[in-house]
C-alpha cells in the first residue's frame, strides 16, 4: 500500500519526488488500520483504490489521480458514534496535500470529493464524482457471502447503538438506497454491478425485517 501511494502522490505532482511521500503514506495507512474499523478499513480502502482502476478505463476525461487521492482520504478521518467523518476527511486533505506538494487546483478537487461520498449523489456531468461513488459503493454488488461479510462489520462498527435503533436506521438507509433511480452512476458498473447490488440490498432488507 504504502508504495502505491508514493507512486501515486509522485504522479498527482506531475513527477516531483519532494517532499518524501512515504510520511503522509504511513499516516493514512495508520488512519485506515485503527481499532474502531471493522468496515472502514484498509482492506475497504484497498478495494475502492482496485475498483476505481478496474472503472478508470470507462470514465473517459476523469482525472484518475484526483480520484485515487480522494479514496485514500475518503475516511481517513472515522468514528462511528461521528456524523462529521466526511468534512473532517476533507479538512485533512485541504491541510495534508499542500505539505506534501500537491497544487492548490487537484487539493480543492479531493476535497470536494470527499465531501460528495456524503451522499454519493454526483451531478451528472461530474466524471470524477460518478468514478470515486461508484468505485465505493461497489461493495454492494459483491457475492452473497462477502456482502454478509460486509453487512456484518458494518454491524460491528455500530455495536454501540441498541439492536432495535440499529435495524431501525438500516432499514432507512437501504430503502434510500433502493429507491434511488441508480445507485451506480457510470455505464460500465450500472451494466455490471446494479442489478446484484440490489438483490444483496432486498436480501438484507428482507432479514431485517424478519429479524434475523
Amino acid at each position: 500500500m504504502l508504495s502505491r501511494w508514493n507512486a501515486l502522490l509522485v504522479s498527482a505532482r506531475d513527477g516531483r519526488e519532494e517532499p518524501d511521500p512515504a510520511p503522509y503514506g504511513r499516516n493514512l495507512i495508520e488512519r485506515w488500520s485503527e481499532p474502531q474499523r471493522h468496515y472502514h478499513t484498509a482492506d475497504h480502502l484497498l478495494d475502492v483504490l482496485n475498483r476505481i482502476d478496474e472503472l478508470a478505463p470507462h470514465a473517459r476525461g476523469a482525472d484518475v489521480d484526483t480520484v485515487l487521492l480522494a479514496a485514500w482520504f475518503h475516511d481517513a478521518v472515522y468514528r462511528p458514534d461521528r456524523s462529521e467523518n466526511e468534512e473532517r476527511s476533507a479538512s485533512l486533505a485541504a491541510r495534508a496535500l499542500p505539505e506534501a506538494g500537491v497544487s492548490q487546483a487537484r487539493t480543492d478537487e479531493v476535497a470536494r470529493l470527499v465531501r460528495l461520498t456524503v451522499s454519493h449523489d454526483p451531478e451528472p456531468d461530474d466524471i470524477d464524482g460518478e468514478l470515486l461513488c461508484d468505485a465505493d459503493l461497489a461493495v454492494l454488488a459483491g457475492p452473497p457471502d462477502e456482502y454478509a461479510g460486509y453487512a456484518a462489520a458494518v454491524r460491528k462498527e455500530y455495536a454501540f447503538v441498541p439492536d432495535d435503533a440499529f435495524m431501525k436506521g438500516r432499514a432507512e438507509v437501504l430503502g434510500q438506497l433502493l429507491g434511488l433511480p441508480h445507485l451506480f452512476r457510470t455505464p460500465y458498473a450500472q451494466e455490471r454491478w446494479e442489478h446484484v447490488a440490489r438483490r444483496n440490498l432486498r436480501t438484507e432488507m428482507e432479514l431485517l425485517v424478519k429479524g434475523d
